[in-house]
């Protein structure tokens, strides 16, 4: 397998056309905003799959809460995915917090159907760590393995993680903001890594712009830590093949 990480700004044409496929709106900015914008900039074909429209995300609230906010955040997701230059998205439409209760049937038959639309190259996902931990994260995750074991396409997976590195870039802000509380990503050596991005100037500029433009999610953490903080801690983004697992590994998922 090729890897792509040695320089600064590696040439991705290896990853061709690309299925991103998350839980949350955000998710994808914030673990491949730089890498989607990279591959639209060299004129590859960006699809991106949203799980859930990421209602659950804010205070606890009443049914028409979460309904105005999952319309804030579907418009949130669109302004996002413009400045990254992603033309193309598909939304599953599952409750946010609720996908481990989902019929797998159902989940895995939208996702059957997206892979052999698009036929891509390259698909980039939570691996079974959902990197935060996050219940919906590791539930698409486990929806991705399976979806791709019944699918005739057979793109190159590839999981979202990070290096000791990049998780010492700022860990007073992950430990404040309890980004890890529920679980940690991989932690890969950097001789692992098939894709890593260490984004500056414009790139990262777009990167967090569109972060900036779901200000429902990011709004809060940037007035409280700063946009030069913030900006240091998005820099980096990292994706590794999936780790090898045992069958009965597999099986528990």
């Amino acid at each position: 397998m090729t890897n792509l990480s040695a320089s600064r700004s590696p040439d991705l044409s290896a990853l061709g056309t690309t299925m991103t496929v998350w839980a949350h709106p955000d998710d994808e900015t914030y673990l491949s905003g730089g890498l989607s914008s990279a591959l639209r900039d060299a004129g590859h074909r960006v699809v991106c799959v949203t799980a859930t429209r990421g209602e659950a995300g804010g205070p606890v609230a009443d049914a028409g809460a979460r309904a105005r906010l999952a319309e804030l955040r579907t418009r949130e997701l669109a302004d996002a995915l413009g400045v990254l230059g992603v033309e193309e998205h598909v939304w599953l439409d599952h409750p946010d917090g609720g996908c481990a209760a989902v019929d797998e049937e159902v989940a895995v038959g939208q996702l059957l159907d997206v892979l052999d639309d698009v036929r891509p190259d390259t698909l980039v996902t939570f691996g079974p760590d959902g990197f935060t931990g996050h219940r919906d994260h590791r539930t698409v995750s486990r929806w991705v393995d399976l979806a791709l074991r019944r699918s005739a396409a057979r793109p190159r997976l590839l999981h979202a993680v990070s290096t000791a590195g990049e998780l010492s870039v700022d860990p007073a802000l992950n430990n404040d903001f309890g980004v890890f509380s529920e679980g940690w990503p991989r932690i890969c050596d950097p001789d692992e890594l098939v894709v890593h991005l260490e984004l500056s100037g414009a790139e990262l500029q777009r990167k967090v712009e569109a972060l900036r433009r779901q200000h429902s999610q990011t709004g809060g953490l940037v007035d409280a830590v700063g946009l030069e903080r913030f900006t240091a801690w998005v820099v980096f983004e990292s994706f590794a093949a999936p780790a090898a697992r045992s069958a009965d590994d597999l099986a528990a998922r």
